[in-house]
């Protein structure tokens, strides 16, 4: 079943220069797994399509039961250059826990 990552984690994002900086971290232990299968730098970069010019990278947290996503070229040049309503990019993430993923039934 197919639902938006606001059931499973929580996030948090940024700004250096014009790169954005997301994190989601898994809501229960359980979900880290899924988040890790199923939330792609290739995904995270299609659902940020119009936003996201550059490359976006992944950064897995297992620790701490997160991933940190960065945002290449996704805020018109940053926080002192640019002209978009959230130049630091603090919006992004709960852009992102709109995304909807794959979850096995009963998951949430």
């Amino acid at each position: 079943m197919k639902v938006s990552l606001t059931k499973l984690a929580h996030a948090r994002s940024g700004d250096k220069g014009d790169t954005a900086n997301v994190g989601i971290i898994a809501l229960k232990p359980e979900y880290y797994s899924i988040l890790v299968a199923e939330v792609t730098a290739e995904r995270v970069k299609k659902h940020f399509e119009g936003i996201c010019f550059g490359e976006v990278e992944r950064f897995e947290l297992p620790n701490l039961g997160a991933l940190n996503f960065l945002l290449h070229k996704s805020l018109g040049g940053g926080g002192t250059l640019s002209l978009k309503t959230d130049a630091q990019g603090k919006t992004y993430s709960s852009a992102l826990l709109r995304m909807e993923i794959e979850v096995p039934e009963g998951t949430v």
